[in-house]
């Protein structure tokens, strides 16, 4: 099994990346895990509670889980994903069948935040975009997709989302073996990345 990790901030087109490599690679030999399914289970927290947790910190993932999922694959075990709804900041009862295929794709804004994790990447990609282009991105989606209105986005941007990227996410990209600029030269890099996953398969 060949494990690539694929990190960014929040609206730097992680998702376009990771749906552009696998449209040239057999549906039956690649599977993709998303951090998001990862975020800690809050039952015990209240709607307010909940809406007060920061998602751009490191201590909001459950790390744990997910590596025991990726060691599970590498055993040919099938694993149950969580499902998070981030409309109401908490897993759904519901979950994905994750089969073990010969190429696991990982993406997600911290996956690179965990040593243990890192470890088990047998190749990191970062994909890096200006911070005006993911927050505009990160605009659209949490309007369209997660019911905020414009003033909470901006709240959240300027109080978490900023400084968490500052920290935690963009010093991250030194651990990159591959940096794909999110613009209209980015074709090669994801050419190069498909190359190495074809010679695996």
């Amino acid at each position: 099994m060949y494990i690539i990790g694929i990190a960014g901030g929040t609206g730097s087109g992680k998702t376009t990346v990771v749906n552009t490599i696998c449209k040239g690679l057999p549906l039956d030999e690649v599977c993709v895990i998303s951090q998001d399914s990862y975020y800690k289970a809050t039952d015990q927290l209240s709607f307010e509670e909940r809406n007060k947790i920061n998602f751009d910190h490191p201590n909001s993932i459950d790390f744990d889980l997910l590596i025991e999922h990726l060691k599970l694959l590498k055993k040919g075990h099938i694993i149950d994903q969580p499902v998070y709804s981030f409309v109401t900041h908490n897993r759904t009862k519901d979950v994905i069948k994750t089969y073990p295929r010969k190429v696991v794709i990982v993406e997600g804004i911290l996956i690179f935040n965990n040593k243990t994790l890192l470890d088990l990447f047998d190749i990191k990609v970062f994909v890096h975009a200006q911070s005006d282009e993911r927050l505009i991105r990160r605009i659209k989606r949490d309007i369209s997709e997660r019911g905020r209105d414009i003033e909470e986005v901006l709240n959240r941007y300027q109080s978490t989302l900023k400084p968490m990227h500052q920290q935690f996410i963009e010093p991250t990209k030194n651990y990159a073996d591959i940096i794909i600029p999110n613009d209209r030269y980015n074709t090669v890099a994801i050419e190069i990345l498909r190359s190495v996953i074809n010679e695996r398969l």
